[in-house]
């Protein structure tokens, strides 16, 4: 007997954790997002490697989507540097009326 998951995105159904998932699907956003600049710019690989300041096997690795070789860090600074204005959208978990709520803040003395 099977029964119907239904999933959010493709990465809440296979990644283990929701922190993994969280990472794989803004990974996943930006690098798509990343391609089709180049794309639409008619960039040649050398060429957009040369704005970001990294190697053109690294832009192959990019436009064909491997996406464990690139870290967050790394797709938000590519992202400025094409002129993106890569955004951190953090939702609140559902049931509660803001974040602040869900996890208490520490505060350093």
């Amino acid at each position: 007997m099977s029964t119907n998951q239904r999933f959010a995105s493709v990465w809440d159904a296979i990644e283990n954790t929701p922190q993994e998932a969280a990472s794989m699907r803004a990974r996943s956003e930006l690098m798509m997002h990343l391609a089709e600049a180049i794309r639409a710019q008619a960039m040649t690989q050398a060429q957009a490697a040369e704005l970001f300041g990294v190697t053109q096997p690294r832009i192959s690795d990019l436009v064909r989507g491997k996406i464990n070789l690139f870290s967050l860090d790394t797709l938000i600074d590519m992202a400025a540097t094409a002129g993106m204005a890569p955004v951190v959208k953090v939702n609140a978990p559902k049931g509660h009326a803001g974040a602040a709520r869900a996890l208490p803040l520490r505060t350093h003395q």
